[in-house]
């Protein structure tokens, strides 16, 4: 008889990724990213445990947008008064001071919302240039371009 295998979180083996986010088009990048962190890339996935990996991600400030999608989506937030709904353009949201934010958003809405998302995005780390403090940890790399030709664009 075959069982299904649940595993419990003190049985999950974390690795270290590294993916260079430079001129990879944004949503794709996300969603690789997200498939990283949940661990469904795994065959032992289990959905109620964090069994994904540590994903390192460098040139968050030069992922690219298609279309034009860079100056027509409009990222909304709240500043918390009365009125505060306030709103920027992809495009400023990368050339402001916090650029790696945009990535951020973007794995965040597509993971599963509660306690364990909160878990997972703990184990996401977004630097806008190309050092990292994570060297220690040796992250394998991932050349997310080269998994598909639509990924990266120039």
């Amino acid at each position: 008889m075959k069982t299904t295998l649940s595993l419990k979180p003190a049985e999950v083996k974390k690795d270290w990724v590294l993916i260079d986010a430079e001129g990879v088009v944004l949503g794709r990048l996300a969603t690789i990213i997200a498939t990283r962190l949940r661990g469904k890339h795994k065959p032992q996935f289990t959905p109620h445990v964090d069994c994904g990996d540590n994903v390192i991600v460098v040139n968050a400030d030069k992922v690219h947008v298609t279309g034009n999608k860079a100056d027509q989506a409009i990222l909304y937030y709240h500043t918390g008064y009365a009125g505060g709904i306030k709103g920027r353009s992809i495009r400023q949201r990368l050339e402001s001071k916090h650029p790696e934010r945009v990535l951020e958003k973007a794995v965040e809405r597509m993971i599963t919302r509660g306690p364990l998302q909160r878990a997972q995005m703990k184990h996401l780390y977004i630097y806008a240039g190309t050092a990292h403090p994570h060297d220690g940890q040796q992250p394998k790399p991932l050349d997310v371009a080269a998994l598909n030709p639509k990924n990266k664009r120039a």
